[in-house]
């Protein structure tokens, strides 16, 4: 049985040769990108703004506005979506070549799910910032106390 070996390693290893003696020798990543740019012929934006249901053509199922009950929405849709389903698989039974009008309102109750959980995102994050700095802040505290009473049992 014959075996290849392994091919060699590609040229740019030269450029980190002398990273161990001095890390300054490597090159410099690239600069994050920022704005619109293609992948894989799609088009992208480094911006974490959430396009809305309209802006993607798709029928909004939840109420508007900044107040919106998520837990609540989220069940209502769950729902939705349940029945649907259910509607599916009796048309699927009665009428086959009926399915079609079904299939479209499940994948727009996904949509909205979807949106509804990524919208929810941005809420998440400021919660955590919000506890991470309160942990900080804890510690802070704590190792201000703690060597108050280092401090106070050294001078005894």
């Amino acid at each position: 049985m014959a075996t290849a070996t392994y091919p060699p390693p590609p040229p740019y290893y030269r450029l980190y040769k002398d990273y161990l003696e001095n890390d300054d020798s490597a090159p410099k990543p690239p600069l994050p990108i920022e704005g619109t740019y293609i992948c894989f012929g799609g088009n992208y934006t480094t911006s974490d703004v959430l396009p809305s249901l309209e802006e993607q053509g798709v029928r909004q199922l939840y109420s508007k506005g900044p107040n919106v009950d998520f837990k609540k929405e989220l069940r209502s849709l769950n729902s939705e979506l349940q029945l649907h389903i259910l509607e599916l698989a009796d048309i699927l039974i009665e009428r086959p070549s009926q399915y079609a009008r079904r299939i479209e309102e499940i994948s727009t109750v996904f949509k909205n799910l979807h949106h509804l959980l990524n919208s929810l995102h941005p809420h998440q994050i400021k919660r955590r910032k919000q506890a991470l700095e309160d942990i900080k802040r804890r510690r802070e505290v704590a190792q201000r106390i703690l060597n108050e009473s280092l401090a106070t049992l050294d001078g005894h």
